[in-house]
């Protein structure tokens, strides 16, 4: 199990390429990073997480599909921006309700496929009752689970995602910065 956690530099530009850049620059997602998830795994890690493993898993499987949306709709299934460790009577019951507050706040932010929208809202089959519709929704459902269990007996996990996902924060701050001045 240990070993389908280990991430590779190559795979992780793969996956990836300009999509985390540019959802952390166009939309509020550095603000998950403020949130926990489970364990010591922000709410932006774990995502990032969900979507490497998503599209590591998809390539093992040889499966075809829209690898684009499957890495979106996993950036994006938790979108929901605020910390669920935090009762509050607006969003109800987290495991229930977060889907559509990440739904919702992904098609204020950016621009949302059917199939990112299918991904974002059914994540959390079988706690909501609809299952996902396309293979991609049920692949990021399964590792969803997976990478939930692994953050949450283990701690300091995901190095190279760790590393990536700051020089992706540095870029979008210097690009910021230069944009300002």
């Amino acid at each position: 199990m240990r070993r389908f956690f280990r991430a590779e530099r190559r795979d992780i530009e793969l996956c990836f390429g300009d999509m985390l850049t540019e959802l952390l620059r166009g939309t509020q997602m550095r603000m998950s990073g403020r949130f926990i998830q489970h364990g010591d795994t922000s709410v932006l890690l774990h995502s990032v997480a969900v979507a490497y493993y998503s599209y590591k898993l998809s390539r093992r499987l040889r499966l075809t599909g829209d690898r684009r949306a499957l890495i979106r709709g996993a950036l994006l299934h938790d979108y929901f921006l605020y910390d669920w460790h935090q009762y509050n009577n607006e969003y109800g019951l987290h495991g229930f309700s977060h889907p559509a507050t990440a739904l919702r706040n992904a098609r204020r932010d950016t621009n949302v496929s059917p199939l990112e929208a299918d991904i974002i809202s059914r994540h959390m089959f079988p706690l909501t009752l609809t299952p996902p519709k396309s293979r991609e929704g049920w692949v990021i459902c399964l590792v969803d689970k997976i990478c939930s269990v692994y953050e949450t007996f283990n701690r300091g996990i995901y190095p190279e995602l760790r590393s990536y996902l700051n020089r992706c924060r540095l870029m979008t701050s210097q690009r910021t910065l230069g944009a300002a001045a």
